[in-house]
């Protein structure tokens, strides 16, 4: 049974979802506070967690850092802040996604069933050296990629960009983290330089670049690669 761990300081929350998830087979532990999730995320080993940003006690985001340093469980924030920055520094703390109050509980169960499901894979298989996705396949191990079977020349900026998409497929990957990984420290508000190479690496490899398919831009926050 997949165990979800439920962190909301609103006990009406907390119940709601308690009881759609367990109607739907899920297994629910719940905390109040950050504290308190902190501790049964150690215990519990939940699959996934559900945080809200605005705890009581510590920031979500600060529950974010800390979990990061001990867990990879994959972590949904929950909250009623609808300002991208605080979608932002969720995501750079090491969030996986983000629905903001009030939400559809459909979309909830979605959001949270791809999650496990990319959580699981990542303790159970071995790094894949080949993605594919529509026409194209990504040799991770050769860095070659082809389209229809012939190949595609990447420039190092792209192929970095790329290797860092399919290596986090579904995840919400907000505009910084990119920026960080692909151009390093001191670029984190190049937002012309991601824009640019996005640009790109849609020319190259999608099917229609003006209606992009698997590289998807959630503006304001980030881009989330779709194989």
């Amino acid at each position: 049974m997949t165990r979800v761990l439920v962190v909301d300081d609103e006990p009406q929350i907390v119940r709601a979802l308690g009881i759609n998830l367990r109607a739907r087979g899920w297994d629910v532990v719940t905390a109040g506070d950050g504290v308190e999730a902190l501790d049964v995320a150690e215990h519990a080993d939940p699959d996934v967690v559900v945080l809200d940003l605005g705890l009581p006690d510590l920031d979500g985001v600060d529950v974010i850092t800390r979990l990061r340093r001990r867990s990879s469980v994959p972590v949904l924030v929950l909250s009623g802040r609808s300002d991208s920055i605080d979608k932002v520094d969720a995501l750079d703390a090491g969030a996986d996604d983000y629905v903001t109050k009030p939400f559809g509980m459909d979309e909830l169960m979605a959001r949270l069933r791809a999650l496990v499901r990319r959580g699981q894979a990542e303790e159970t298989t071995p790094e894949q050296d080949r993605v594919a996705f529509g026409r194209v396949v990504v040799d991770l191990a050769a860095t070659r990629v082809t389209v229809d079977g012939e190949e595609v020349r990447l420039t190092p900026t792209e192929w970095h960009l790329l290797e860092v998409f399919v290596r986090n497929p579904g995840r919400l990957i907000s505009q910084r983290q990119l920026l960080s990984e692909v151009w390093g420290p001191g670029y984190e508000n190049a937002h012309g330089n991601l824009r640019l190479y996005m640009a790109q690496l849609r020319r190259k490899l999608e099917p229609e670049p003006s209606r992009p398919v698997h590289f998807r831009n959630e503006p304001g926050m980030g881009y989330r690669f779709e194989p």
